[in-house]
């Protein structure tokens, strides 16, 4: 513990010289010679109906982090990590709310640098006022958009955990929440959003296809082989109705996720709603009977997997795509991770626990792919697929898919070996016996 206090210290230093430097005084520009007045662009103005529903929006989002995913982690983990599981959820969100006023915003959405990260202007929220709005976000305070993209950052962070639990030390996860979201979240934030190198090749990610789900989902994968088999590999879920509940506030909190991508509330918030229900009540459908199928019987289980499949493969195109794309994407989100998870993970032999690489790198993946192959401009015109006279799009979609992989992979995979050198990663074999409850926390979740 004392390593890992000295590297939040060290951490905490280095923003905090990074922010002086910022606040030195900028050169005064010289007067202009020439009286004539430069056009002005128009003001812009905070739409009240615009702000009331990105405040709910963001509501929504956090609750999918706590307590949505939190409980649909909870029940699958065993017993004696239930409490541990939860927890790596929560303690997330808050150090992801700290740490995304404290820099986190600036670096993922500010003015941007080479494409690669945005300007450290905005380090604290400096120069942030209430009447503040930003060019990302031109009808509603700045404000609420920093908590807005806070809620998407924290929950990117959790979706990781549920490849690491029941083995991995809580110390050793506080400081992953802390590097990853840092080295790993907030420079695709800015390639994808904030005005970045793959935002300017035209890549099309309406809610976080790349940004959220592959590159969670490949830092599950990374995890789970550098920390290797736990003891006990079986799935042993604890309490399928908290599972089922959690999926359920989930689904409700996507609503947020993918239909406040659109900070407005306008006609395009309202098809990415509805693409978002259409193909998760078709992805849990399709994984439902696939399942059937296969395995002879159709699992409560399978069917909230189904669910947050879905939620995941719309996630790129749920404002781009017509209700045939989200049919046709819900399907084969309903089919593919299933056999990603049932197959694939058995064969290959590693360990990721709750499935993390196999619902939201495999479903992210498939949904951003796809992406470029329904967009329909009739929907957004700021999107065109392949089936609608855009081959380009297709292969800009591959490519960013292809850079997010290789940088979480290698940056991640970096970050574990870090993370081990100074904490270590796993906790004793006895320990992991005990359960990571009271190992790690000294409690309890049923007192039985």
């Amino acid at each position: 513990m004392k390593r890992l206090l000295t590297i939040l210290i060290v951490i905490g230093l280095v923003f905090s010289a990074s922010m002086l430097f910022a606040e030195q005084a900028q050169p005064t520009p010289p007067s202009p010679a020439v009286a004539e007045p430069a056009p002005q662009a128009p003001a812009l103005k905070i739409d009240t109906g615009d702000t009331a529903w990105m405040i709910v929006a963001t509501a929504l989002v956090m609750l999918m982090t706590i307590p949505g995913l939190a409980l649909f982690y909870g029940g699958l983990a065993k017993r004696k990590d239930t409490l541990n599981t939860i927890a790596m959820s929560f303690v997330t969100y808050c150090i992801v709310s700290f740490l995304w006023v404290i820099y986190g915003y600036t670096f993922a959405f500010n003015t941007d640098i080479g494409g690669i990260i945005g300007s450290a202007s905005k380090l604290f929220l400096a120069g942030v006022g209430v009447n503040s709005i930003s060019d990302l976000a031109k009808t509603i305070p700045e404000y609420i958009y920093i908590v807005y993209q806070l809620t998407f950052a924290a929950i990117t962070v959790a979706l990781a955990s549920g490849a690491y639990i029941e083995r991995m030390k809580f110390s050793a996860w506080v400081l992953f929440s802390i590097l990853w979201m840092t080295l790993v979240y907030v420079p695709v934030a800015h390639w994808v959003w904030g005005g970045g190198f793959l935002s300017k090749m035209g890549v099309l990610d309406f809610a976080g296809g790349t940004v959220v789900h592959i590159n969670a989902g490949i830092a599950a994968l990374v995890g789970a082989l550098v920390m290797g088999r736990r003891k006990e590999k079986t799935l042993i879920p604890n309490n399928l109705t908290l599972t089922v509940l959690g999926a359920g506030l989930l689904w409700f909190g996507w609503f947020g996720f993918n239909a406040g991508s659109a900070v407005a509330a306008n006609g395009l918030a309202g098809a990415a709603f509805i693409n978002t229900n259409t193909a998760t009540a078709v992805a849990a459908l399709a994984w439902m009977f696939t399942e059937w199928i296969t395995a002879k019987k159709p699992t409560v289980l399978g069917l909230a997997s189904g669910a947050v499949a879905g939620l995941v493969a719309i996630t790129p195109a749920a404002g781009f795509v017509n209700i045939k794309g989200a049919i046709i994407i819900g399907i084969l989100a309903g089919i593919v991770p299933y056999y990603a998870v049932a197959i694939l993970k058995p064969k290959l032999g590693y360990d990721d626990t709750l499935d993390a690489f196999g619902i939201h790198g495999i479903a992210g993946t498939l949904g951003a792919i796809l992406t470029g192959v329904f967009a329909d401009p009739a929907i957004n015109e700021a999107g065109k697929g392949l089936f609608y006279g855009n081959p380009g799009q297709l292969w800009i979609q591959i490519k960013a898919v292809g850079a997010v992989l290789i940088y979480d992979v290698v940056v991640t995979l970096i970050i574990f070996m870090v993370i081990k050198a100074f904490v270590g990663l796993r906790v004793d074999a006895e320990e992991e016996v005990v359960g990571l409850d009271e190992s790690q926390h000294g409690e309890k979740a049923y007192n039985l």
